[in-house]
Parts: C-alpha cells; structure tokens; sequence
C-alpha cells in the first residue's frame, strides 16, 4: 500500500530533502492518494508539482493544473466545492479518488523510467483493489504508460491519444485525456470542453460493465 515515507528513489528523496530544506512548510514527502476507496472513478496524473501537491500534500491542490480538474469535478458531481485550496479546505471527492502515476515530486517534473517503475507497485495495488467497470481516466500519456505497466498490458494494443477508451481484460475501463496543465490549457491543446467531454463520457461508462477487451 501507499508509504509515506517511501525513499526507494534515490534521486526523488533527495531532491525531496533538498526542497524541504528550502521551504520548511512545504509537505515534501510522497503524496498519498486523495479520495474515498469505494469508487468508480479513479484519476490518474503524473507526479506532484513544486508549488502544488507538493507543497500542500493534496493531489492537484495549489497549482494551475488543479483550478480547471477540480472545477470540472464539482460540476459533473464528483466534489462538494469547486476549489481545492489546502488539504484542510473542507473539499470531498464523491465516488472519486484521485492518483499520481509518481508519488514525489522530480525535478523539473520529469521522473525518469527507472522512477515511474519503481513507483508502479502502488499504482498496481491502486488498480487492484478498483471493482469491475469503474473508470481510470489518464491525465497525459505517462499515466495511461503507468495503468498499461501496472495491469502488465504491452502498450502498443493501447495508444494514448486525448478522448481514447479502453475496455480492459479485467472489467475496467481506462479513458485518456490530454493532462490540465498550465501549458496544454494556455496553448488550447485542452479546452475546458474537450475535458468536460471527457468527464461527461465517464460518467457514461460509470453506468455500463466493461467488456473483456
């Protein structure tokens, strides 16, 4: 299961260490998932950001990815407010659970292979633990890598592309979405209605068994 205290990755824990040096207050340790177990949907992201999950230990919490993610979370159902402002706001997730493909924060955002592996064991349990049907939607091509690794899927029968969908030999569903970063938000490679699309065909497959791919 998750561990908090996970340093398995020698350059992630001292990165880590290093940044809490820097800001004492940050959380700066791996960022537990966020949400309630029984689920039928589970968002998978990539990794913590700086000044975001990082700093406040709440996925997608205090950064630009967050603003339009948990937004649409509120308006299609799945939260109690549309704004996660700190990891003590108040804010629910409904039938919700959100993931990071990589539990600590790398440098420059970008874990290396061998980091995203390492870290797949808790994505694998994750996974393992969802019933039949529930929906994985990615955020971004290294998370739809990481579901793939985790269900040790080869990744050429599933190719990320934004709004693709897979039903998966287990009974689950992985739905693919561009990732809600500043960049892919600001550039209109993701506008706030191909996302809300993408959430709309959630709850659509939320309501149908997935069938043996």
């Amino acid at each position: 299961m998750f561990d908090p205290n996970c340093r398995q990755c020698p350059r992630l824990a001292s990165f880590l260490d290093q940044v809490k040096a820097d800001y004492p207050a940050y959380h700066a340790r791996p960022v537990a998932p966020f949400g309630p177990k029984n689920i039928q949907l589970l968002i998978v992201g990539l990794a913590p950001g700086m000044h975001g999950a990082n700093a406040t230990g709440r996925p997608f919490t205090g950064d630009y990815a967050g603003v339009l993610l948990y937004q649409t979370l509120y308006d299609f159902g799945f939260s109690n407010r549309p704004v996660s402002a700190s990891a003590a706001d108040g804010l629910k997730l409904k039938n919700c659970r959100i993931t990071n493909a990589v539990k600590c924060l790398p440098p420059q955002n970008k874990p290396s292979t061998d980091e995203i592996k390492g870290c797949n064991g808790f994505l694998k349990q994750e996974l393992a633990a969802l019933k039949p049907g529930t929906v994985v939607l990615a955020l971004g091509s290294i998370a739809h890598h990481a579901v793939l690794r985790a269900q040790g899927l080869k990744q050429g029968q599933y190719r990320f592309g934004h709004a693709h969908e897979y039903a998966l030999p287990d009974g689950l569903w992985l739905l693919d979405s561009y990732h809600c970063s500043r960049y892919n938000t600001q550039t209109k490679r993701l506008t706030e209605s191909m996302f809300q699309q993408v959430f709309a065909r959630a709850r659509q497959l939320m309501g149908t068994p997935a069938q043996a791919a």
